[in-house]
């Protein structure tokens, strides 16, 4: 039977649901070694910021029974950089670039969309409101309703491509978050972020990041997301990006069926980096197998 797997965020056709999430992939210039870009419905690229930011000091990455911590600080080389060498290596391929967009203030924020606007190989941006390492910024903004409503409308005002809000787990209602991000205007949502942690190395007794906490990402929070994807669903009627913890096709197939439109793949491609392919053949089999012609029909298809 004929298949279609494309969906559409915002108005912008994907040729399936699957990417790849902010921060673990680059912009894709190394793994394009491993696999090849044009199969993936999106590259989303690692976080950037209108200036350089030198992320926070070492170690930043540690790993846990069932994922990792990291507190990488968004490191990034700044705008300029980023469109040059970034941007540049992506022309080659045909599949959509969601950049992600961060800032200490409303203001880096907005200066770094603007810079952005004129830039066509910018499909989405993706606003970085959630980071949990970032001691200024990003994360102030994403765990208050009224902050995440004021940087959404702000940023609507002046954004040429569709605006994506990514949103934090570190809250008491993630569903009043994304009603907030809706009401400011966003086109779409990219959930979960990072849960924040810590680990302690018991040997050198201290803290194994240098930051003390860190992010967690990876199977542990798997189930934690597909609930808020859930929730957010009931709430909410503009597409949402599901992530947290995927690492095979069923994985990804629960979070369609909890109402989301797409998915990211992130820490699993550390341990595989075919994991995003992997997952795009094994929903495809999924179709097939059980006659299920268009893969938007299992969003939200769980109530």
């Amino acid at each position: 039977m004929s298949q279609n797997m494309s969906v559409s965020i915002a108005g912008v056709v994907l040729k399936n649901p699957v990417m790849v999430a902010s921060g673990t992939f680059g912009s894709g210039i190394e793994y394009s070694r491993f696999l090849d870009l044009n199969r993936l419905g999106a590259v989303v690229t690692k976080g950037v910021a209108i200036t350089p930011w030198e992320g926070n000091a070492t170690p930043r990455i540690c790993e846990t029974p069932s994922g990792m911590l990291n507190a990488i600080g968004l490191q990034n080389p700044g705008v300029e950089t980023f469109v040059e060498r970034d941007l540049s290596f992506l022309e080659q391929f045909d599949t959509k670039v969601i950049v992600n967009v961060c800032g200490h203030s409303l203001e880096e924020y907005l200066d770094c969309v603007r810079r952005l606007a004129d830039e066509k190989r910018a499909d989405l941006l993706e606003i970085n409101i959630s980071c949990p390492n970032v001691r200024e910024g990003g994360i102030a903004f994403g765990t208050d309703p009224k902050g995440v409503e004021q940087i959404t409308k702000e940023i609507k005002k002046i954004a040429v491509q569709p605006v994506i809000m990514k949103l934090s787990p570190n809250v008491t209602d993630i569903a009043q978050i994304a009603e907030a991000a809706e009401a400011g205007g966003a086109d779409a949502l990219s959930m979960i972020n990072t849960l924040t942690g810590m680990k302690i190395d018991v040997r050198r007794r201290t803290f194994a990041l240098a930051n003390r906490t860190g992010g967690l990402s990876g199977p542990a929070i798997h189930p934690i997301a597909v609930r808020m994807v859930w929730q957010c669903a009931q709430r909410v009627k503009i597409p949402i990006i599901g992530m947290g913890g995927i690492a095979s096709a069923e994985d990804a197939l629960e979070m369609l069926m909890a109402g989301a439109s797409a998915v990211s793949v992130g820490t699993a491609s550390f341990h595989d980096q075919t994991t995003a392919v992997r997952v795009i053949d094994g929903i495809s089999a999924y179709l097939e197998e059980n006659g299920i012609g268009d893969v938007r029909e299992l969003t939200g298809c769980v109530k």
